[in-house]
């Protein structure tokens, strides 16, 4: 041991002495410092980059350089000439001082491309080669090893925190609506670079006279092979498993020519690989931000849809996934852009777990639930869009985004408290979006921005409920579980089984428009004027009825407590106006931009209910404050604090006052008397991505304060776990603080990060008519290394472990959780043929110190082709080789505690041929 200690030593101490530090400064002509600026140096005798690096704020730079080694010193900076000068190293470390002349020829561009990054104003551009091994397949393998740039574990990219609205392949939209597919299909061979687009927007008129430090884009730029050529790959597999034999089917086209592009894609498999789930779909194509600020009034048209369960790989047993999917464009002139798609999608999954339910409700028993889902949803989806470009001065923009779909779910349930349950849920839901925005710039001092938007929903959720009772028993005191809640619901109880049907229909049309315009004082401050409208009008019809054994249908008549005159039946039409007006100053001093605002708001609310028998009308005016001031330090070193007060307003499910059965246990009634909410919003947020060091940092502190929050008010039925409940605003102030933070860092090969988040939720349950006191805690913590070799296999090793304390008025401890995720991952490419990748976690879930589940995930690949430039690949892939049976994951809420045992896809093996155009 202390042989190889020493030898390890001497190896350190040996390459440390062949090292020496190359420090400099850059300057320009009058001796102000540079930032930013490339500096490159290139062995003279390997005639390659043998070190790079990025001077700071004062214009320092630093390379590390073998000793006694000649270099060429090559420095560029936009506007200046570039410096090119040869040195040659000593075996202590050298410092040196270089002027720059400005030069309005760009210069260098042919050996400043070469660098790994390159910086050009708020573009971070990033050389992918010099970031692959040859294991990467799709962008998302390359995006993993950009400095600064994150994959979530939703599958979103962030970059410095924030997460990235959009891709564009060689400045065109690629399916305009969710990053993911652009990352799980993109091919790595045919990514050149990786352009980060920070302080994004994609009206240049406006980029001026607004704050969009928070919005981020990625260009990829294609290599000049792949473009007015197709290319892609087609991916065929087969294997086995225990239960089921396994297919893939993959196929992913790409054209690209300067005037239009064509992109395919395809999935058909059984094997877990979904590319876009329900919820994506569910709001694809509508993620975008507005190009002029929020108003401050938040109208959430719900989501009135079953309850579909999202379904992958690691919280499902089976799953059957196909995918099409078409997307263009086209530009006839420079001055019209023509884009869209159209993708359908078919999703049929299962899924299996074991619920212990531990409610905090003294009437509540808890209870222990075993289901059983099958679940299918079929959703098409279409998009149009037009951007036309007059000239500088007038942009025209619209678009209409469609979905339509057909679900269905049936559940097989048995409970502990209630029984044998069958459900069945059925809808065939569908949405239109529309958006029609112009920009025009009238001379120098003078822009206007129009934006109109309008949406069309309809959704018509079926509920049925299947329930097992001993007519015999009803009143016993040894009862079936929903005896009691039959009772309180006015149901007929002398059925062999409770059979509830509810079935809703939700109409949703609502339009936004509004007018900003911009005048500019100078070219530091300017002035905003904005004035718009939000008309919504919604309709809810919904009818809550027992089938009888006979087949006659049954209207119940509920009794039930909290709920006054509760009906089973909703004929509600709610119409909902806000007319506003503001006005927001924009104003740069020093590191200092300073916007503070206001807007002036109208408000009126009509809701008709029970045949129009009941009405209710509410008009008010509200002033809204808001003020951000940004603090920029450095390019790329900024501090924001904003502040925000908003409105919130529910939609007409909160309202509809008659009862709706949300599931076998859960029926709501909305509250005719409803009031809106009120949001006080404060934040800090901080970001650094330093290339000087190779470090980047993200910081972000929020607090929300709400007044009259919209909360529910539980009563379950005793002795059972059926819950009813309404909706009041809560008398208390309800509070939400989170911090996050995360630091990186590049060390030659070596990639680190370490951050962390805390999560503090104060709220109140209600019982009838008191508010308990609820307090959540969240804590996480995670850290990471890994490598990123070029020639060499790599390792990233990972941990994560998370806290959960929950303190609850009426409970005499803590509920207290901890959970503990570390995993490993390796790719390797060797002798330019085989790829070998390998995905190992371990997660364990505490609860009161005692293990609740632990499980382990093992995937891994062994790939092979002849050579990088190779059209055939031949892979043998295995999912979950550990064969784990299942995971558990711990939630708390104000009502209840719960552990969720869901069992997942068992072990896959399976065998692909990939063919690469």
């Amino acid at each position: 041991m202390k042989k190889i200690l020493f030898i390890a030593v001497f190896m350190t101490a040996a390459l440390a002495s062949a090292q020496i530090e190359y420090r400099g400064v850059v300057k320009d002509s009058i001796g102000t410092p540079l930032e930013m600026a490339n500096v490159i140096a290139i062995d003279t005798i390997a005639k390659r980059i043998a070190s790079y690096g990025f001077t700071d704020s004062k214009g320092n730079f630093k390379l590390e350089l073998k000793a006694n080694t000649a270099y060429n010193i090559k420095i560029s900076y936009i506007g200046f000439k570039e410096i090119s000068a040869n040195i040659k190293t000593k075996t202590s470390n050298t410092t040196a001082s270089y002027a720059m002349f400005e030069d309005n020829m760009l210069s260098g561009i042919e050996i400043i491309s070469k660098m790994p990054i390159t910086i050009s104003g708020d573009t971070i551009i990033y050389n992918a080669d010099s970031f692959k091994n040859g294991s990467e397949r799709k962008l998302e393998d390359v995006l993993k090893k950009l400095p600064g740039v994150e994959i979530n574990d939703a599958g979103q990219i962030e970059v410095e925190g924030k997460a990235v609205e959009k891709i564009l392949i060689d400045g065109k939209e690629f399916f305009s609506g969710d990053t993911k597919l652009a990352t799980q299909n993109i091919p790595s061979n045919a990514v050149d670079k990786i352009q980060v687009l920070r302080n994004y927007s994609n009206v240049s008129q406006l980029s001026s006279v607004q704050n969009n430090q928070d919005r981020v884009a990625i260009n990829i730029k294609l290599k000049e092979g792949k473009k007015n050529f197709w290319f892609g790959d087609v991916t065929l597999g087969a294997g086995n498993s225990a239960d089921v034999g396994l297919y893939l089917l993959q196929p992913k086209l790409f054209y690209y020519t300067p005037k239009y592009t064509l992109n395919v894609i395809g999935d058909v498999n059984n094997i877990g690989d979904v590319v876009l789930s329900r919820n994506d779909l569910r709001t694809f194509g509508g993620s975008f931000r507005s190009q002029s600020p929020s108003n401050g009034t938040n109208l959430n048209i719900a989501d009135g849809g079953i309850g579909f369960l999202t379904a992958n790989a690691r919280n499902a047993n089976k799953i059957e996934t196909k995918l099409s999917a078409f997307n263009y464009s086209y530009s006839p002139n420079k001055k019209l852009d023509l884009s869209g798609f159209l993708i359908w999608s078919s999703n049929n999954n299962g899924q299996k777990s074991n619920n212990t339910i531990n409610y905090n409700d003294v009437d509540a028993e808890d209870d222990f639930v075993q289901n059983s889902t099958d679940q299918t949803s079929n959703t098409g989806l279409f998009r149009f869009s037009t951007v036309y470009k007059k000239d500088f001065n007038n942009q025209l923009n619209y678009d209409v985004t469609g979905r339509f779909s057909n679900e269905f779910r049936e559940d097989a349930v048995n409970s502990k408290v209630l029984g044998i349950i069958s459900e069945k849920e059925g809808a065939t839901p569908y949405k239109i979006n529309q958006n029609l925005s112009y920009f025009y710039t009238l001379g120098e001092k003078s822009i206007f921005a129009l934006e109109v938007q309008h949406l069309l929903q309809d959704e018509d959720p079926f509920y049925v409920a299947s329930l097992e009772n001993n007519p015999a028993n009803n009143d016993a005191l040894e009862n079936d579980g929903f005896d009691d809640a039959a009772e309180t619901l006015g149901l007929d109880r002398s059925n062999e089984f409770y059979n509830l049907e509810q079935d809703r229909k939700v109409k949703s049309n609502q339009l936004d428009a509004k007018l900003d315009y911009y005048y500019i004082l100078n070219k530091k401050s300017n002035l905003n004027f904005v004035a718009g409208t939000i008309l919504s009008r919604q309709n809810f019809d919904s009818r809550f009825f027992q089938l009888l054994d006979n087949g006659a249908e049954f209207d119940p008549t509920p009794a039930i407590s909290g709920i006054e005159d509760p009906l089973t039946t909703n004929d509600t039409e709610y119409h909902f106006t806000d007319l506003y007006a503001g006005l927001r100053y924009r104003v740069k001093t020093g590191i200092f931009t300073f916007t503070p605002g206001f807007t002036m708001h109208s408000y009126k609310t009509n809701n008709t209910q029970n045949g129009g028998l009941e009405y209710l009308e509410g008009k008010f005016t509200q002033l809204l404050p808001e003020f951000e001031v940004i603090a920029q330090f450095k390019r790329s070193e900024s501090l924001t604090m904003s502040y925000k007060q908003e409105v919130n307003f529910i939609d007409v499910n909160k309202i509809a006052r008659g009862i709706v059965a949300n599931r076998y246990n859960s029926f709501f009634a909305g509250n005719f008397d409803l009031k809106n909410a009120s949001f006080h919003n404060v934040a800090l947020r901080y970001s650094s991505y330093n290339l000087f060091n190779a470090s980047n940092v993200f910081a972000r502190v929020s607090y929300r304060k709400t007044i009259a929050q919209v909360v529910n008010n539980f009563n379950f039925i005793r002795n059972s776990v059926v819950s009813t409940s309404t909706v009041l605003n809560s008398p208390e102030d309800n509070e939400t603080f989170s911090a996050f933070g995360r630091f990186g860092k590049t060390i030659k090969k070596i990639k680190m990060s370490i951050g962390g988040s805390f999560n503090y939720n104060k709220n109140y349950r209600f019982r009838g008519a008191g508010g308990i006191e609820n307090k959540i805690y969240n804590q996480s913590y995670n850290t990471s290394i890994g490598t990123n070799f070029t020639k060499a296999p790599n390792v990233s090793l990972r941990y994560k472990v998370s806290f959960t304390n929950q303190q609850d008025a009426s409970l005499p401890v803590d509920i207290k959780s901890i959970v503990h995720a570390p995993s490993i991952n390796f790719d390797a490419y060797v002798w330019d043929a085989l790829t070998i990748t390998s995905d190992f976690s371990f997660n364990e879930v505490r609860q009161g110190g005692s293990v609740q589940n632990a499980y382990k995930i093992w995937d891994a690949k062994l790939a092979y082709r002849k050579d990088r430039d190779a059209k055939w690949e031949y892979e043998l892939v295995g999912s979950n080789l550990l064969a784990t049976g299942s995971r558990a994951s711990v939630s708390q809420s104000n009502i209840s505690f719960n552990i969720n045992e869901t069992f997942i896809l068992p072990r896959f093996v399976s065998l692909r041929v990939r063919y690469q155009l």
